[in-house]
C-alpha cells in the first residue's frame, strides 16, 4: 500500500471511531505550516518566544554539551529561529537533517537553510517521524546523533504514544546519541487556554484548515463552514483538548466511504499535554534516556531539556 493510501486509511479509521479523531500531523500542508508560523508570533502564544529565549540565553552551554561534528536531526522541519541559533552555534556541525511530512514546506525550508549556511550539508527527509525511518548518509561522518524536537510537539502525543516515540528516538540515536527537546510545563490553566484561543482567530483558522487539506489531498468533501474551533484545558489530565465541532447533522464522503457526523459532535484534532519536570524525566528514563540538563525561563512556563543515552 502506498504512503498516500496508508494515510487515507488511517484518516478514515480515525473518523469511524466512536470518538472521532484526526492526527495533528494533517495540520501541516503549506497553508497550515504558514498559519502555525503566524501563531508562534501571537501575543497569547507563549511557547515559541519563551523557548527561543531559553535557547538564546543558554546557547553556549548547550553547544558545549553537544560537542563537535554532530548530526542534527530535527523532527518537524526547522523554519524557525530556534533551529538557526543551533546551526550558528553548534561546533563544526556535520550535517543537518530536517524531517517532515509536508514535502513542499520541507524542501522550501531546506533550500533557505542551504542558502543561509552554504558550508553545511542539508539532507531533508520526507517521513512520518512517529515511525522508524532511514537516516541519510552524509559526506562527513558524524561523531554523534542529536535528535532535536522543539516546540513541545511531544505534548501532541498521548503518554503511551510519546513513550513509543522516545523509544524510537533512543534506538535511532545510537551510541553516544542525545536528544534536545522542548517540553511545555504545567501552569495556570488560563495562560494555557489563551494560547489556543487567540483573539485574532488564527488558531481557529489553523484548526479548520485541516479539513481543507483533507479535501484537497485526500478527496474528502468536508464543508469547512459547518465546523467551529474548540480548545479547552483538561485539568485532571494536564492537557489542552483541541477539537472541531460540527454545527449540524452531516455526512462526509470519500469514494465509497460515508461517515455520519451529528450536530454538536466533535472531531479531536490535537492534544497538547503539559508536563511536570519529574513526570517527563520519568518517561525519558523509561526509554533509556537520562535528563542531563534542564533550562527554564524565570516563570517556569517552558523547559528545554538535554537527554543522553
Amino acid at each position: 500500500m502506498s504512503g498516500h493510501n496508508t494515510q487515507l486509511a488511517e484518516i478514515i479509521a480515525g473518523l469511524k471511531k466512536p470518538d472521532k479523531m484526526i492526527s495533528p500531523k494533517y495540520f501541516y500542508d503549506e497553508r497550515g505550516s504558514q498559519l502555525f508560523d503566524t501563531i508562534t508570533h501571537l501575543p497569547e502564544y507563549y511557547p515559541t518566544e519563551t523557548e527561543f529565549g531559553i535557547m538564546r540565553d543558554n546557547i553556549d552551554e548547550l553547544a558545549d554539551l553537544v560537542g563537535p561534528q554532530a548530526s542534527l536531526i530535527e523532527y518537524g522541519s526547522g523554519s524557525s529561529r530556534k533551529t538557526r541559533i543551533l546551526l550558528e552555534h553548534l561546533h563544526d556541525l556535520a550535517v543537518y537533517v530536517p524531517v517532515d511530512i509536508s514535502e513542499d514546506h520541507l524542501f522550501s525550508t531546506a533550500k533557505k537553510v542551504r542558502a543561509e549556511f552554504p558550508g553545511l550539508e542539508v539532507l531533508p527527509v520526507v517521513a512520518d517521524f512517529t515511525k522508524p525511518f532511514a537516516l541519510p548518509n552524509p559526506a562527513i561522518m558524524p561523531l554523534r546523533n542529536i535528535f532535536y524536537f522543539p516546540g513541545s510537539t511531544i505534548g501532541n502525543f498521548t503518554h503511551s504514544e510519546a513513550q513509543q516515540l522516545l523509544d524510537v528516538m533512543y534506538q535511532e540515536a545510537g551510541e553516544d546519541g542525545a536528544m534536545l527537546i522542548g517540553v511545555d510545563l504545567q501552569k495556570d490553566p488560563e495562560i494555557i487556554e489563551r494560547a489556543y484561543n487567540d483573539s485574532a482567530g488564527v488558531t481557529a483558522e489553523f484548526n479548520l484548515n485541516m479539513l481543507t487539506h483533507l479535501n484537497r489531498e485526500f478527496g474528502f468533501d468536508f464543508d469547512e463552514d459547518a465546523y467551529s474551533h474548540s480548545a479547552s484545558y483538561d485539568d485532571e489530565k494536564g492537557r489542552m483538548v483541541i477539537e472541531l465541532v460540527s454545527g449540524r447533522d452531516q455526512v462526509v464522503t470519500n469514494g465509497d466511504e460515508s461517515i455520519e457526523v451529528a450536530d454538536g459532535e466533535t472531531i479531536l484534532t490535537e492534544y497538547s499535554h503539559k508536563y511536570t519536570l519529574e513526570g517527563f524525566a520519568a518517561m525519558a528514563n523509561r526509554a533509556g534516556f537520562k535528563v542531563a540538563k534542564v533550562w527554564t525561563d524565570d516563570d517556569q512556563l517552558f523547559s528545554v531539556q538535554y537527554c543522553v543515552r
